[in-house]
């Protein structure tokens, strides 16, 4: 059981997750938040013990054990004209990153666009998605699935999962280590407004595929490259044989 009393008094945040919503099962974080009326207050985190419906990118099925993990969803509705929604992306993952990294002492990788690896292995995922209403983008919420306690991993996997558990050695504390994922947020997040360059620097600090042969593969389409960088945007920067390509979505691996 997730104990609120203990995660609430390591959060040190003056918005996120100052309204925290916890439940045991749901059928997605992100698209609770991206539909309700009733909770829309800036910096909403939800918590699920249980997803029936969670999901990663292109809809992909997001499994995580009953009680073991961390699938949460962070609520943003408040200036969002000036938000650069690509490169908070990035900034999520590294507020990731620098928690499991700072608590557990051992290195993430960040592979393009929001995976978190460890040894080639998954340990966690993010999906943002946005509303609008009118021409006007209304909310923006970022789906976090963070492998944490759960050791055994059935199914078939694009890449294979790994927790922190599983890298760390022992049990390690969640409400510990979602206050800490949120402290970091809401620092990353003013780093995206003030300095995004910044953000990507230290994201492209922890992508070790920056450099290397890749192939990206988006539907029916195989393309082959060197990763060259990611742009102001954060779109990937494919060098092929008649110059380079900007690639806005795909998945990566090192050919």
């Amino acid at each position: 059981m997730f104990k609120i009393e203990d995660f609430d008094i390591k959060l040190d945040t003056e918005v996120v997750g100052r309204n925290f919503v916890y439940c045991e099962e749901i059928e997605s974080t992100n698209s609770f938040l991206l539909e309700t009326t009733e909770y829309t207050k800036n910096g909403t985190v939800i918590l699920a013990e249980s997803q029936s419906k969670g999901r990663g990118r292109k809809e992909r099925t997001w499994s995580s054990q009953k009680g073991m993990n961390l699938t949460f969803s962070v609520l943003l509705n408040q200036h969002l004209k000036e938000l650069p929604i690509n490169i908070l992306v990035f900034g999520s993952a590294l507020a990731v990153a620098q928690s499991v990294e700072n608590l557990h002492q051992f290195k993430i990788d960040l592979k393009w666009p929001n995976d978190l690896l460890v040894n080639g292995k998954k340990l966690a995922g993010i999906l943002m998605e946005t509303s609008s209403r009118g021409s006007e983008l209304s909310k923006v919420v970022i789906g976090f699935g963070l492998n944490v306690n759960q050791t055994q991993f059935n199914g078939d996997y694009l890449i294979p999962p790994t927790s922190v558990k599983t890298e760390f050695g022992s049990t390690v504390n969640r409400e510990r280590l979602l206050s800490d994922i949120l402290n970091n947020l809401e620092r990353v997040l003013q780093e995206c407004y003030n300095n995004p360059a910044k953000v990507l620097e230290d994201w492209k600090g922890k992508c070790k595929m920056l450099g290397e042969k890749i192939k990206v593969v988006e539907s029916d389409s195989v393309k082959h490259g060197i990763f060259e960088n990611i742009d102001e945007n954060g779109f990937l920067l494919l060098r092929t044989a008649t110059g380079t390509e900007t690639i806005h979505f795909g998945d990566v691996s090192i050919r």
